[in-house]
């Protein structure tokens, strides 16, 4: 941990004054406490900054992205939750990227702040925390970083921190706050712009509960939105081939993970695949989840169609992901053994 923070410190360091720190981030739970994490030790630091959380289909390497960064001056760039790739983000920009998925490339000259080879794997949030600790008194937002352990499933991977915050706080708050804050991005908008906004001035997950603040009845109806999509896409029944499971159904809101980890458990024997044909246009996005001792990022380059790209096959061994275009969708679907009624018209 002292390692990382001297990396971190040094690395915000290097940073200009001539701008805002710019934190890119990702929008559930982990993404967002990490994003709320460093932005709030900022602006103890009366340090100008800004917050982009990043939404369906976009991703910090992209082209789009480049442009839109290019429009925008920063001193530096802080990118958590949002994965290690290949190349700059922003040439000539001094980066730091705190992450804990499996890194697929090396981000150029970027200071890499990773807890993918740590046992047990620490949480973008919680990576975040300690390097927050580098600049400034944080005990106080202990709770956030409980929140994006909780949202990453890792509760009782036995952080420390998680153990202090479930006595301080209490483990019912702590989950139901999570839960709200994951609901906006799984919904049919995508926008978690409310989630970060209660994050950046609650005092507790109690007062993210209370109603005080208007955002917690937005988070409320995001999430009533979510649970009436996936109980409907619960009832769909798997078609199996070999070892894959895969269940597909049409839905505006991201529940395709949360179907996945719902069949993971049910069936224990196969690789699960939640397909969503109607999340975003003209992409065939799908969560893999297993119970088996599978490498699933290996499973899914092993299988990859022509036409995968940075949208597929990211994030951890047994809970991976991605989106396809219609083209590319047809010939994983018939390389994994499944028929026609599976594949969609381009």
């Amino acid at each position: 941990m002292p390692v990382l923070q001297q990396a971190f410190r040094e690395s915000v360091g290097r940073f200009r004054a001539d701008a805002p720190v710019l934190i890119l981030g990702h929008n559930d739970a982990d993404g967002l406490s990490a994003s709320a994490l460093l932005a709030r030790v900022l602006a103890q630091q009366a340090r100008p900054h800004r917050v982009r959380i990043l939404g369906r289909g976009e991703n910090p390497w992209s082209d789009e992205m480049r442009a839109e960064l290019s429009d925008a001056p920063a001193s530096g760039l802080i990118v958590a939750d949002l994965g290690v790739r290949e190349g700059d983000i922003l040439p000539g920009t001094e980066t730091v990227v705190i992450d804990h998925h499996v890194p697929t490339g090396t981000p150029g000259s970027a200071t890499v702040i990773s807890g993918f080879h740590m046992d047990p794997v620490p949480t973008s949030s919680l990576l975040s925390y300690w390097c927050a600790a580098a600049l400034a008194e944080v005990d106080d937002l202990l709770w956030i970083a409980a929140l994006g352990i909780i949202g990453d499933m890792a509760e009782k991977a036995g952080f420390e921190a998680m153990e202090d915050a479930r006595k301080r706080y209490g483990i019912t708050a702590l989950r139901e706050a999570t839960a709200l804050l994951n609901a906006p991005r799984r919904s049919a908008s995508g926008d978690a712009k409310p989630a970060l906004d209660l994050l950046m001035k609650a005092g507790g997950p109690k007062e993210i509960l209370s109603g005080e603040h208007p955002e917690t009845a937005l988070l409320q109806a995001a999430r009533e939105e979510v649970k009436r999509e996936l109980e409907a896409a619960r009832r769909v029944p798997p078609k199996v081939k070999g070892s894959v499971a895969l269940i597909r159904f049409h839905s505006p809101c991201q529940i395709h993970p949360l179907v996945a980890q719902a069949w993971r458990g049910r069936l224990r024997n196969n690789i699960v695949l939640a397909v969503n044909t109607g999340y975003r246009p003209g992409w065939i996005h799908f969560a893999a989840r297993t119970a088996l001792d599978l490498d699933l990022i290996g499973f899914l380059r092993d299988n990859a169609p022509p036409g995968a790209d940075q949208n597929y096959g990211s994030g951890h061994r047994q809970a991976t992901g991605g989106a396809l275009r219609p083209e590319a969708w047809n010939m994983f679907v018939e390389k994994l053994g499944f028929g026609p009624d599976l594949m969609v018209q381009p």
